[in-house]
């Protein structure tokens, strides 16, 4: 029997319910076994193990702890606070609220699913009681949560770069503006519906008389002006060829004419007096929410800081990530006691064992991929189809929406990434723009009707049914997938970062 039956019977298995982790190994393995290839099984089995021992793997189950610890630290509501105080003035002001933080919160856990359950169980009862509809609150919270996976850090760009051999810094920083595009979108359609569903109008939402401890005052005092002045250097290090301030070696590199720290030392000054001016006019209240936001929003900027200065690895900005979430739980904002780690280990390590035995039958499963010359045989089936990229492009959109409909975003890239990956390769497009493509259309894929995962955590948060949500979500999956479109065609959306910073070659 050919090996390639292995993809029809693997399907069939997905329809009868069989979990995904056993049907990539149960349907690849019968067939070895039904042709006599028993070497063959004990290579698949193998490689189980050999696929979750991976050092670039360490990094996703230390994320997923970042985010939990995050999470019961009490995080979550100091982005919602600072959220609102920042748009809930504006008309459908608690739905902006929703979007915003979304994409705050993806800095931290990564995660769709985390994303839905923490904030919708605060932003959804908070949204009806201010007159939305709770199929709106829930649609709005499942349609932003997508953005989890996609700003860094992504467990499925992790999963992506594991398993078809590419950089996780350059899928991370590939997935910042495509992320940040799907979040004003969102916005700009709950701007459009506001007038014609009569949204409510809000107001600033900014706590008064707000206290905040010695420690995490000095704490966010310094982060503000480390960061800022950060920014500014770096605008600086861009600048400072055009405006002469340092000589063009002959290997292209730029030799410092000013010393780096003075440099630096001078627009940490800047800062200061800039912020004191700032301070003048700004509303006490509101800036004490953002003072207590300034400690929580740090965790993106170690992880991308560290990655993109060279201080360490993606797999140990994770663990960083972990130790300084600790940090901050434990000793700044004291939100933490050592009693509340048990509950978050327990939850990170069943999270973290499910996502890896899903990694380890994925290069199993890759390894039979390989034997069936299935990626050969679909190569030659999509080409016949068409000769222009751009056509083939719009039809893989559609098979991964329709995939997406149905398949988890980290067994699905499992599964096609190293099917699909080597085609489109192969005709020009680069790997990094691929690997977005496939990521963002997939994760888009977790809220779409009818089995989209996020739809079935918001009914369970919200009380509202999953086909309700699903009515109400469509205007914000129109906007997603004219995202997904506008990725694939002007790849500079999601290669300029990665291109600019070095970690891609043009």
């Amino acid at each position: 029997m050919p090996l390639a039956w292995f993809l029809p019977l693997f399907i069939i298995l997905i329809m009868v319910g069989l979990p995904v982790f056993f049907a990539l190994l149960a349907a690849p393995g019968a067939l070895l076994l039904i042709n006599g290839q028993e070497r063959d099984v004990a290579l698949l089995y193998r490689n189980l193990y050999n696929g979750m021992d991976s050092f670039p793997l360490m990094a996703l189950p230390f994320f997923m702890l970042a985010g939990e610890v995050m999470n019961r630290g009490g995080i979550t509501n100091r982005l919602v606070e600072f959220s609102q105080a920042f748009m809930g003035h504006l008309r459908g002001g608690l739905a902006h609220v929703n979007i915003l933080s979304s994409m705050l919160f993806a800095g931290l856990s990564g995660s769709a699913v985390a994303d839905t359950s923490a904030l919708g169980s605060t932003l959804i009862p908070a949204m009806e009681r201010n007159g939305y509809t709770r199929k709106f609150a829930a649609a709005i919270t499942a349609a932003s949560s997508v953005i989890g996976p996609i700003i860094p850090p992504s467990g499925i760009m992790i999963i992506y770069a594991y398993v078809m051999e590419q950089s996780v810094a350059a899928l991370f920083l590939a997935g910042i503006v495509p992320g940040i595009m799907v979040g004003a979108g969102l916005m700009i359609m709950v701007r459009l519906m506001a007038d014609k569903y009569d949204l409510p109008k809000a107001e600033r939402i900014v706590e008064r008389n707000q206290s905040i401890s010695p420690v995490e005052y000095w704490v966010s005092f310094a982060l503000l002006r480390i960061n800022i002045a950060g920014l500014l250097f770096g605008v600086y290090a861009m600048l400072r060829g055009p405006l002469g301030l340092a000589e063009t070696a002959a290997d292209g590199t730029f030799t410092q004419t000013l010393n780096p720290w003075i440099v630096y030392g001078v627009l940490l000054l800047l800062t200061h007096l800039l912020l004191m001016q700032y301070r003048k006019v700004c509303d006490p209240d509101f800036r004490m929410i953002c003072k207590k936001a300034v400690a929580p929003l740090q965790t993106p900027v170690i992880i991308l800081g560290g990655i993109l200065v060279g201080v360490f690895t993606p797999t140990e900005a994770s663990a960083i990530a972990v130790f300084y979430a600790l940090i901050v739980s434990f000793l700044v904002l004291r939100s933490m006691k050592v009693r509340d780690l048990v509950p978050v280990l327990r939850r990170s390590a069943l999270g973290s064992a499910t996502v890896l035995l899903l990694v380890g039958a994925a290069v199993s499963f890759k390894s039979v991929v390989a034997l069936s010359h299935a990626p050969e045989a679909l190569a030659e089936f999509v080409l016949s189809l068409s000769e222009n990229p751009l056509i083939l492009l719009f039809l893989i959109n559609i098979l991964l929406f329709v995939v997406g409909m149905f398949l988890d975003a980290g067994p699905a890239i499992i599964i096609l990434g190293p099917i699909l990956g080597p085609i489109f390769v192969e005709m020009g497009v680069h790997p990094v723009h691929f690997a977005i493509i496939m990521s963002v259309n997939l994760t888009v894929g977790l809220a779409t009707p009818p089995m989209g995962l996020v739809l079935f955590v918001a009914s369970s948060v919200s009380g509202e049914r999953v086909e309700t949500i699903a009515r109400a979500i469509l205007p914000f999956l129109a906007v997603e997938v004219l995202v997904i479109f506008l990725i694939t065609y002007i790849p500079a959306i999601s290669m300029t970062i990665p291109r600019l910073t070095g970690f891609v070659t043009p």
